[in-house]
Parts: C-alpha cells; sequence; structure tokens
C-alpha cells in the first residue's frame, strides 16, 4: 500500500516525517512514497539506516509552499512542490492517498483545484476532525474547509461524516447530531434551523442537537457544523486535553505521596492522555475529493504522522471514496440545493 507523503511539510521539517515514515514502515505495512528534495531525504534515510530499502520510494519536489503563502497562488506557481506532487501521484494512480502536515490551505486548494478535484455531486469537501470521546471516537465536520455554510452543505456533510464512520471506526449505522446552543430543535443561528428539518428528512440516523458538552461526551458518532465552530470546538478541545494533563502532572510533583500515587496509576494515566491526544488518529481526512487525503496538524511528531499514515492506507482498502461517489450519485444534493 504506497501512500504519498509530504515529507516537508510541517512545523519541524523533514525529522518527524522521515521517522513517521520509517514506524508507518515497520508497524502497519506502509510503503510510504516520500516526496521533497530527494537529496535530503536520502540523508535522513542513511542516517536512520534504512536507505536502499524498497519499502522508501523518494520523489523529488524542490518546492515548499510557505505557510505565509496564499494557498492557490502558491500551488499554481510551484507545480513541483511537495503538496502539489503529492496530489499528482494520487491522481495518476501511483500512491494510493496522501498525507501532510503542511499548508492545510494549499492541501485543499491542490486537490480540489488541480490534480484530484471534487467527486461529482459533492458541494463542497470537509475536513472530517475525528474526536476521542467517552464513546469512542465521534466525527466533527467540517473543521476547517467551509467557514461559511448553507443548509444542504451541512447535509452533505453529515452523510459523508456518516460514510466515513463507517468504513474508518466500523460504526454500521452512525448517528447524526447538529451542533448548536440547546437540545430543542428551535435553538441555534438561522444555518442551525434551517438545517434540522433537511436533516430530519435526509434518511440518516439523526439525533437532534448537539451541544457542545456533549461533543466529548460522545453523544453521537458524527457532528456536524461549519467550519468556524468546527475549528473552534477543535482548538478547544486540543488546548482543554493539554491543559488537563499539565495541571493532573503538576499535583502529582506536589508531593511524595501524590508522587507514589502517581507512580500507581502511571499505566492507567498513559492511556488516558494517549486516548486524549490527536497524535493516535494523525490526522484529518478531506473527504468529497477524488482520493484519500489526511491532513494533520503543523505540529505533528513522528507518532502523529505514522498513525496518519496507518489511517490513510485503511481507508484506501476501505473504499471509502467509491462509498462516497455511490452516495452523491444517489443521494444528488446539488440539484436541490439553489445557487
Amino acid at each position: 500500500m504506497k501512500i504519498a507523503l509530504d515529507a516537508v511539510g510541517g512545523d519541524f521539517g523533514l525529522a518527524p516525517n522521515i521517522d513517521g515514515a520509517v514506524h508507518a514502515a515497520n508497524a502497519f505495512g506502509v510503503e510510504p512514497i516520500l516526496v521533497g528534495p530527494a537529496a535530503k531525504i536520502q540523508a535522513e534515510l542513511s542516517a536512520r539506516g534504512v536507505a536502499g530499502d524498497p519499502r522508501f520510494e523518494i520523489v523529488d519536489a524542490p518546492d515548499v509552499v510557505e505557510m505565509h503563502e496564499e494557498p492557490s497562488a502558491a500551488c499554481k506557481s510551484k507545480p513541483r512542490s511537495s503538496i502539489m506532487v503529492c496530489g499528482d501521484l494520487v491522481a495518476g494512480g501511483k500512491a494510493e492517498g496522501m498525507v501532510s502536515a503542511g499548508h492545510s490551505g494549499a492541501t485543499m486548494a491542490s486537490v480540489t483545484l488541480w490534480n484530484l478535484k471534487r467527486i461529482p455531486g459533492i458541494l463542497r469537501p470537509a475536513i472530517a476532525a475525528p474526536i476521542p470521546t467517552a464513546r469512542g471516537v465521534t466525527v466533527l465536520l467540517d473543521a476547517g474547509a467551509n467557514v461559511d455554510c448553507k443548509p444542504w452543505h451541512l447535509v452533505q456533510f453529515a452523510q459523508m461524516g456518516s460514510i466515513l464512520a463507517k468504513h474508518l471506526y466500523g460504526v454500521e449505522n452512525p448517528s447524526v447530531g447538529i451542533l448548536t446552543i440547546g437540545e430543542e430543535e428551535g435553538k441555534g443561528n438561522e444555518l442551525v434551523k434551517a438545517t434540522f428539518p433537511l436533516l430530519k428528512d435526509s434518511g440518516l440516523n439523526f439525533a437532534g442537537s448537539v451541544e457542545g458538552r456533549d461533543v466529548p461526551a460522545g453523544k453521537t458518532d458524527v457532528v456536524v457544523c461549519d467550519a468556524f465552530v468546527g475549528n473552534v470546538v477543535i482548538k478547544t478541545m486540543e488546548g482543554t486535553a493539554a491543559a488537563i494533563v499539565g495541571l493532573l502532572k503538576s499535583e502529582i510533583m506536589s508531593s511524595w505521596r501524590y508522587k507514589l500515587a502517581g507512580l500507581v496509576l502511571k499505566g492507567p494515566l498513559t492511556r488516558l492522555k494517549r486516548r486524549m491526544s490527536y497524535d493516535e488518529y494523525g490526522g484529518a481526512p478531506l473527504v468529497g475529493v477524488n482520493g484519500v487525503v489526511v491532513i494533520c496538524h503543523g505540529a505533528s511528531n513522528a507518532r502523529a504522522i505514522s498513525h496518519a499514515l496507518k489511517a490513510a492506507k485503511k481507508l484506501a482498502e476501505s473504499g471509502l471514496v467509491a462509498a462516497l461517489r455511490e452516495s452523491a450519485a444517489r443521494a444528488p444534493v446539488a440539484e436541490k440545493a439553489p445557487n
């Protein structure tokens, strides 16, 4: 299973990407295509003792889309950037999917405007972020691609999120909720009020309203909202999880009695930390395009990159894209949506 990896994407450059690729190859059977400056990638592989290993293919991409650059303009002016080349490899059938911790806007521009394009019938691709919850994992979308949405966009996000939950997490009949400020049907802004009846008539397993406190509780398997709200939710939960871990560590270190208790509870606390960390999920799939794309946090470490490659492999094997095409053809929201 060949997955293209943007080897220079992210805040920390080559090192975590190469380390993550090596781990994914050893642990998950991924064969990474490492995309970036070939000589530098070769040097990193040599330093890890895997130079010449046939599992690691190198594709030269001398340019990098920097974080300050405007996405579309950068993609157009840098066709040999690592992000653009990754998309080209997927579009050309040389890779089964791609992973990038680089410029997320450029990743979305590259795959939607240049190489993969939208699945016919999909109005807007969406970032589907996995959220660790008390019940397992909830898929929240959109988490960053579409700040301003219409009701029919949210309906299609719900359709795509349900398919993703089934293919990636094995949920047979995913429940869907709409993020709002109260349990009653009439609560929320105009977008929520207009979307609610459409979701009720969508044929999905619609469970109604989801409040902010319901998201970490795992009230539904899928939560839909616009990307402005979704991104705030994601970042707030990431910050809260980090703060809780930090405060707990500080309390444990405050006395010798607590330190002893910490030793006893080290195993459960370590497992809890991992369960709350985005590293375990690697990244968020971009659903609605003609290929598997996983977008990672810019601060991703090697573990996050490894798990993102694992997720991309699983999505490619699951037939997600074919299922999304079939759903878009069977339930053409675009035909019902006003211009």
